[in-house]
């Protein structure tokens, strides 16, 4: 269903992420990682997971607005590829996030000792968590989707485009730097699969239909990756599902619309899960 904008939450500004960032290995390569409180001593816990060009630093202090607001301890992370994780070794495949929803996702919160997440995902990192939550076994407590993609739309694939094409002239490149290890091939791999004549048929509609926790799917209005269809979809599939849209905001709401994005989270997990 579609559900009305409440009014923002009250808060005091929160720092940026307020813990040591720490690596693991899961599998085969090292996974950066920071936490906030002790996720294995408490259930549940928010888990973030971030965009396709995202990382942990990325998300700027949001995980610990929400965390604090629920007095909940969080995990956010860097996936292969991003941020100070291990970078890739090849080209991304078609089924790249769920690679990451059912191999390297479930490695990491059994490593940390995390049972009952709350997964709090953006763009990629939205289907990310609704992939994984489509899996029975999965215990998972609530699904907070930010501009997920359930399917790829032509929107997506030309703003893709444009900018790739803009990508040598090395301003993009020089801004992910501060964040990533290696951002050309970041830029590359992430570009590269979007960019895949075979990843048009890229769906994931099906795997939603499985999803029988409570799921908030949120985006902005001017979202110029996406139509608000991705959202609307994420309502009627999932069993639980719900979907706001956040006027004004564009692809990544919860950095331009902090207070407001919060307070949708905050008051759907009181309401869904206690």
């Amino acid at each position: 269903m579609i559900m009305e904008s409440p009014a923002p939450i009250e808060s005091s500004p929160c720092p940026r992420l307020a813990a040591a960032t720490r690596r693991a290995r899961i599998g085969s390569y090292m996974i950066e990682f920071a936490t906030l409180g002790d996720p294995s001593a408490a259930d549940p816990t928010l888990v973030f997971l971030h965009e396709g060009l995202g990382c942990l630093a990325m998300w700027r202090d949001f995980p610990t607005r929400v965390a604090r607001a629920l007095d909940l301890p969080a995990l956010v992370y860097s996936r292969r590829g991003y941020g100070d994780s291990d970078p890739f070794d090849g080209p991304l495949p078609s089924r790249f996030m769920h690679d990451e929803a059912n191999e390297a996702l479930p490695a990491l919160l059994a490593h940390l000792g995390i049972t009952h997440p709350i997964l709090v995902g953006h763009s990629d990192g939205g289907s990310i968590a609704l992939l994984h939550a489509a899996d029975a076994t999965a215990q998972i407590s609530a699904v907070i989707a930010i501009a997920p993609h359930l399917f790829v739309e032509p929107v997506c694939v030309e703003m893709i485009a444009r900018t790739a094409d803009a990508f040598p002239d090395g301003r993009l490149a020089r801004a992910l730097g501060r964040y990533h290890r290696d951002p050309q091939r970041t830029f590359a791999a992430w570009s590269g699969i979007w960019l895949a004549p075979e990843f048009l048929a890229w769906n994931i509609e099906s795997e939603v239909a499985r999803v029988r926790c409570p799921v908030l799917a949120l985006q902005g209005t001017e979202d110029q990756y996406a139509t608000l269809r991705q959202i609307e979809r994420v309502a009627e599939l999932a069993a639980d599902g719900h979907a706001q849209a956040i006027p004004g905001a564009r692809h990544s709401p919860h950095l331009e619309q902090p207070e407001a994005v919060a307070s949708q989270i905050v008051r759907f997990v009181k309401n869904r899960i206690g």
